[in-house]
């Protein structure tokens, strides 16, 4: 990591598609960025099988595999790469200084933040071992392996609709189990998921586990009123509950929506401090895929190459 008295041009945060593609634009502007690794290099790409949706791979790639080469490219150019987490960041005045938990610090004229999104779980013990094997956060990433199968969708928001609905153009049939009686969803979404022929609903009722060898095969159900125990029979879990922007270090100082995305000024990465931009999963809720991550990516990199001029 940087030393004491060495300021850094870009520092950018996370090393998905977003964080990534920052860096070989920034490289390729002789900015000599430092790109810092979280706990999960690669981002939620390196938990993806196949990605079939990324222009460029007409037979599909996997997904640590597609990481893998957009590191080597921003390598190529000269971007240097640190592991770290993030504990603190003061952005308060310029260079900005982030604080790791090893005790190093950096100091850099501009920060660009990929930190991503993470979905949330379960957290059953059987989520690990079907992950990516029948199990999924992402209906637009993988609803195509789902062709004339009975899946389930485990929510009742917005987000739950939105894949299950879309999943019918797959699916044979999509179940959603949802832990109340009622939808949390807008009235639209829900009229659109309630209309649909291919849609079924189980209401008052969680997920205990998920059963199978190779990949899904069904799923126990406990009912939440009534504690009896059920089974059904499905070849797909997507788990529809949300996403968590890793944002927590940066909430106090740069502006964000009620869910703590960070919010940037329209058609730009820029946030409400300048210098400090954001790029991807968190800062986009609405999204979420790998080339949109990308485009921001890119974005956060010629904004921070034009401020850097500007401020010069």
């Amino acid at each position: 990591m940087s030393s004491a008295g060495n300021i850094e041009s870009v520092t950018i945060i996370g090393t998905g598609p977003a964080g990534l593609t920052a860096a070989i634009y920034a490289a390729r502007a002789n900015l000599r960025p430092l790109c810092v690794e979280g706990e999960q290099p690669g981002g939620q790409l390196t938990i993806t099988s196949d990605v079939e949706n990324y222009p460029g791979y007409p037979e599909g790639v996997m997904g640590p595999e597609l990481m893998n080469q957009f590191r080597k490219q921003a390598e190529r150019f000269g971007t240097r790469f640190v592991q770290g987490k993030l504990i603190k960041a003061d952005l308060s005045k310029r260079p900005f200084t982030l604080e790791f938990s090893d005790g190093q610090t950096i100091t850099s004229r501009t920060v660009i933040i990929a930190t991503g999104a993470s979905a949330k779980w379960l957290d059953i013990p059987s989520e690990k071992k079907f992950l990516g094997k029948g199990l999924s956060a992402c209906a637009t990433c993988d609803g195509f392996f789902f062709r004339n199968m009975d899946i389930v969708v485990v929510g009742g928001g917005d987000t739950a609709m939105e894949e299950a609905t879309f999943l019918t153009r797959f699916a044979k049939s999509v179940t959603v189990i949802h832990r109340r009686d009622k939808l949390r969803a807008s009235k639209i979404m829900q009229e659109k998921a309630f209309r649909n022929p291919k849609i079924k609903f189980i209401w008052d009722s969680a997920i205990e586990e998920i059963q199978g060898d190779q990949g899904v095969k069904a799923v126990q159900l406990r009912n939440l009123k009534t504690n009896e125990t059920s089974e059904l029979q499905t070849e797909g879990v997507f788990i529809a509950i949300g996403h968590e922007p890793n944002t927590h270090v940066f909430r106090t100082q740069l502006k964000c929506d009620e869910a703590g995305y960070l919010l940037v000024e329209p058609g730009t990465t820029r946030t409400n401090i300048p210098g400090v931009f954001a790029a991807g999963d968190v800062a986009d809720h609405y999204y979420r895929q790998a080339i949109t991550a990308a485009g921001t990516g890119c974005m956060a990199a010629i904004d921070a190459e034009r401020f850097l001029e500007s401020a010069e």
